[in-house]
């Protein structure tokens, strides 16, 4: 049977009035637990404030961990070395490295939370550290990405309560509606930091935002999965007998003709995309693809549910009958639910846009940066446009963009910040995703303290704290900001 079908008129129905329960009240109420969440909420209480994070789910990590977007994207700068080019397609022992030769490696451009969660699951042989044997991306297990999150939380003193979908905000925005299974609570809170994602805090509270390119297209959804007993000695003889089929981590194009030629294959896209994980015979599979659908409706996100699984069938069919070191391999693992690349981005007071982006642009308000390429998966099908930063240049993103307008008890982290569909594509990746969070955090942190809007916080303030809790801001702005904190005060 399809996905209940959308429809066609527009009667709206008059719902009964309801009472919820007050749940907590909270200096800063982070909504979201995925990485700008954890970030958000992480460097909010290492600020000082009483913090609550709510998330949907039953665990942390959002599309890291729901999603299974694996390996984390690289937050290096690049600049291209001759180690690099020898290392273009195998590691040291001649096996193909299924990471990417494109990033890095060159100077981090995001730490703080961020770091501490990579030492941590780094350490517990959860992840595997970023190097130019990984191309500067992390490798990492999602359940230990789950639990490690969980103790970051714990540790910091931070509150939460899984299970509950926010679906509206009090009058005024001072708290939270969320819908749980004890029925429909409200959490009231000086400062709310939107790291849903889409924006959903923001939109109900007021905000004007943005979807897609110019005709309202988003980038493509993908259901992401797992793959073990992989044996990647035989794929390595693949590549080896076969080099123009594969370049680093994706490929296979002759291997897709022929399946799809022969009926066995119906993809919008021309090839396979896979990436190592931090376990010998695994693989983690980004290679289904839905377009012409909106993360934020319904219809699109059940029919998105059902055709990535058909994909995926057909995915994992095509390995084991078609590409040498899959013959004996069988899905693990998929996602919760399928992977969204792009819905709203919340109008802010800045809007970061493409040129800024790949011009490397720095703003005196910078609460963090970003060196990932512009990345766009096609909105209407098959094909990628990728378009990199300068060598060794990294760009600001200004507080401004976390600030929506139209709403004054509000800020918002993660992809959803203020910018053009082509910026987005960049900062969008998890690393600088937990950088805004962490920012946002501290922001809201300080306006609940001072009894300020976040707007009205100034951003000298934002940037000591975030360099007292080991955040990358670029070096001219550290020394401004280290001269200029002697003696002040928030």
């Amino acid at each position: 049977m399809p996905a209940l079908k959308r429809p066609d008129g527009a009667v709206r129905l008059q719902l009964p009035p309801r009472h919820g329960l007050l749940a907590g009240e909270t200096d800063v109420l982070v909504v979201g637990g995925g990485p700008a969440g954890l970030g958000a909420a992480v460097a909010a209480a290492d600020a000082g404030a009483r913090v609550v994070l709510a998330e949907r789910y039953g665990f942390l990590g959002g599309n890291a961990t729901a999603a299974l977007v694996m390996p984390l994207m690289s937050f290096h700068t690049q600049a291209p070395t001759a180690d690099r080019k020898e290392n273009a397609s195998e590691n040291a022992s001649g096996a193909t490295a299924l990471l990417p030769t494109d990033h890095g490696p060159g100077e981090p451009v995001v730490a703080g939370v961020l770091r501490r969660l990579l030492e941590r699951l780094v350490s517990a042989g959860g992840a595997i550290a970023p190097s130019l044997a990984t191309g500067y991306t992390v490798p990492f297990d999602p359940e230990w990405f789950k639990l490690i999150a969980l103790e970051l939380l714990d540790e910091a003193g931070v509150s939460f309560l899984f299970h509950a979908f926010a679906s509206g905000v009090l009058p005024g925005s001072e708290g939270v509606i969320f819908e749980t299974k004890s029925g429909p609570i409200a959490i009231r809170a000086k400062v709310i930091v939107d790291c849903t994602g889409d924006g959903d805090v923001a939109v109900q509270a007021g905000a004007p935002y943005e979807i897609g390119r110019a005709d309202g297209l988003a980038q493509p959804m993908t259901l992401m999965f797992r793959v073990t007993e992989f044996r990647r000695s035989e794929f390595d003889t693949y590549v080896r007998d076969n080099p123009k089929e594969w370049r680093g981590v994706h490929g296979l194009w002759a291997l897709v003709r022929r399946a799809t030629e022969e009926g066995n294959l119906d993809l919008p896209r021309e090839d396979m995309l896979f990436f190592a994980t931090p376990h010998e015979n695994e693989v983690s599979v980004n290679s289904t693809r839905v377009t012409r659908v909106l993360g934020t409706d319904v219809w699109d996100l059940s029919y998105a549910e059902w055709c990535s699984r058909r994909q995926m069938r057909q995915i994992e069919a095509f390995l084991r009958r078609y590409v040498p070191g899959f013959e004996a391999s069988y899905i693990v693992q998929s996602g919760v639910q399928v992977g969204v690349r792009e819905t709203r981005r919340v109008m802010g007071e800045y809007r970061l846009d493409v040129g800024d982006v790949l011009g490397a642009r720095k703003f005196d308000d910078a609460i963090a940066r970003g060196a990932y390429p512009v990345d766009i998966h096609n909105p209407k099908g098959s094909g990628t446009v990728l378009k990199r930063l300068p060598p060794g240049e990294a760009y600001d993103i200004p507080l401004r963009c976390l600030l929506p307008k139209n709403t004054e008890r509000v800020i918002v982290a993660g992809r959803c910040i203020s910018g053009s569909h082509e910026a987005h594509s960049s900062y969008r990746v998890m690393p600088i995703v937990m950088a805004t969070g962490q920012a946002a955090g501290i922001c809201a942190a300080l306006a609940a303290r001072t009894g300020r809007t976040p707007r009205d916080v100034p951003v000298s303030a934002v940037q000591r704290e975030l360099l007292r809790q080991g955040a990358s801001l670029r070096k001219d702005l550290v020394a401004e900001t280290t001269t200029a904190s002697s003696g002040a005060a928030v």
